[in-house]
């Protein structure tokens, strides 16, 4: 019986032209690269369609290729409901077959319920509309159909207990977010481990990351802060973000006491006196 090819997304169409342009051209991804001002790495996310060019890169692209602006007015098509930062790392998620990620104050955006992400576009947008605010929590809680399937991606998340304290949206909101974390745990869905308070300093205390590995491309690290996120490729960059990872780990609880403590902490929220 004949296997079906799995259908390409508009944005695996985009990178697989650019992949034979580029063949056309008799170009190697690194000299694509050279004109572009880019690495190779970043030209193979393009022509896998796990990333998308930013519009100077994409005019550079039509320069280097000779494809008359062809490039560039496909990428109009193909804009993001994201932030400029985060765009990139939206498509990346969809693709990656590991995720490992660090939460330094609040709950990951894959992780958050509907009340959770609610609560926290209220803080961030003072001045929304309702409808701006419903969008802003479906494009939010879509992502997390990644989790849907059983088995990809494999997905570990490391919190620090100031995750677990925080209360956003009040106590039955926090309560829920946390039980929905803990159910994933408990379903082997997620690997989740808490960085206690006592552990002191830590290897990431400065900021949050996401990892996320490929089956057929290189690794890449993700940082974010205000209005800001930075991807990185870099491959130096990248091993030494795992290693800050690999470090903070070691620090944390183990499974089994972090599903305790996040438990806990949802009762606590529930029926605790702050």
């Amino acid at each position: 019986m004949e296997q079906r090819r799995k259908p390409r997304t508009p944005r695996q169409k985009y990178g697989e032209e650019l992949r034979l342009r580029r063949m056309a051209a008799d170009l190697t991804q690194e000299a694509l690269g050279d004109h572009v001002v880019c690495s190779p790495t970043l030209i193979s996310h393009f022509e896998a369609g796990r990333r998308l060019p930013k519009p100077d890169d994409a005019q550079r692209i039509d320069r280097a290729l000779g494809t008359d602006g062809f490039f560039s007015r496909w990428l109009e098509d193909l804009e993001s409901k994201y932030a400029d930062h985060f765009a990139a790392v939206a498509e990346l998620e969809q693709q990656a077959t590991l995720i490992q990620q660090f939460a330094l104050s609040l709950v990951p955006g894959l992780l958050q319920t509907e009340g959770y992400a609610r609560a926290l576009f209220r803080a961030y947008q003072p001045n929304h509309t309702r409808e701006e605010l419903d969008e802003a929590v479906v494009i939010r809680t879509r992502r997390a159909r990644i989790l849907d399937g059983p088995l990809n991606p494999v997905m570990w998340t490391l919190l620090d207990e100031a995750v677990l304290r925080r209360r956003v949206g009040g106590r039955q909101v926090m309560a829920e977010q946390l039980h929905r974390i803990g159910d994933l745990a408990e379903a082997g869905r997620l690997r989740l481990h808490v960085l206690p308070f006592g552990v002191g300093a830590h290897a990431l205390m400065e900021s949050l990351l996401t990892l996320m590995s490929f089956e057929d491309a290189a690794p890449v690290a993700y940082v974010e802060g205000l209005l800001s996120g930075h991807l990185m490729d870099d491959p130096a960059l990248v091993r030494a973000s795992q290693t800050a990872y690999a470090l903070a780990l070691s620090d944390a609880m183990s499974q089994q006491e972090s599903l305790a403590l996040v438990r806990a902490a949802a009762e606590e929220h529930v029926h605790g006196q702050q």
